[in-house]
């Protein structure tokens, strides 16, 4: 997207007042939208409000406002980000580490019984392992594109890791594959069921039954029990170093 086209469909330096609070309110134009929406994202600690092109501002904001009392309940119960530090603890592939720093561990995190090892100056600690996790993820994705795409009949995508909040992975029309990094800190299962469904949409861009049908055939596992997983537990992945 273009700046010009950015600035076209999105909205900021807006807030709005939720139980006493004021938080940044991002507005957001789309074509595809039918009725205003309004989300409290709660790792941001930003309400977003999504219209269709139609409807007038003023509109949209009004009603953003009249949902004031949801939004704060919203943010009051979300539970607190989890900060990448040394003692903390944080997932990686389904498991629980305990991050330990020192002065004389390499600066290149290591896991090690339970432990993610890490070195360097103390301040660095989350970036360092953050690149660490996402090199990590980045491998393990790619090792299973390799093994569904084969399975699929396929060629093997461009893949690309990012950070979507809404998304856990993606397919472009371009056979572009895009993965979140974080599902890195999901059990393997978990992750190779998203991998194997954006594979399955190489050759499916919908999810018709045909879809349905590739991808249990090319998944070993149980995407629906990965699917309740995610719905469970996904939202802690993304409170982890937020």
């Amino acid at each position: 997207m273009s700046r010009s086209k950015a600035r076209e469909s999105e909205i900021d330096d807006l807030e709005i007042a939720v139980g006493g609070d004021f938080y940044p309110l991002r507005v957001r134009r789309s074509p595809r939208a039918r009725s205003i929406i309004v989300s409290a994202d709660t790792v941001k600690g930003e309400v977003r409000l999504t219209m269709p092109r139609y409807a007038s501002q003023a509109q949209a904001l009004r009603f953003a406002q009249s949902k004031s009392e949801w939004l704060a309940t919203c943010f009051a119960e979300a539970q607190p980000p989890v900060p990448i530090v040394d003692g903390a603890e944080i997932a990686f592939a389904g498991e629980t580490h305990v991050i330990c720093w020192s002065p004389d561990h390499a600066r290149m995190p290591k896991r090690n019984d339970g432990e993610i090892l890490v070195g360097g100056p103390e301040n660095r600690i989350a970036y360092r392992i953050t690149n660490w996790m996402k090199d990590r993820a980045r491998q393990a994705y790619a090792d299973d594109l390799a093994f569904y795409c084969d399975r699929a009949a396929v060629d093997l995508p461009k893949l690309s890791v990012g950070d979507a909040r809404r998304r856990w992975g993606s397919c472009s029309g371009k056979k572009a594959i895009r993965l979140n990094w974080r599902l890195i800190m999901a059990p393997p299962m978990v992750r190779r069921s998203v991998v194997a469904h954006e594979v399955a949409h190489l050759r499916h861009m919908n999810h018709s039954p045909a879809f349905y049908g590739l991808l249990d055939e090319i998944f070993e596992g149980d995407r629906k029990e990965a699917d309740r997983w995610l719905k469970s537990h996904g939202s802690d992945l993304h409170l982890i170093g937020a």
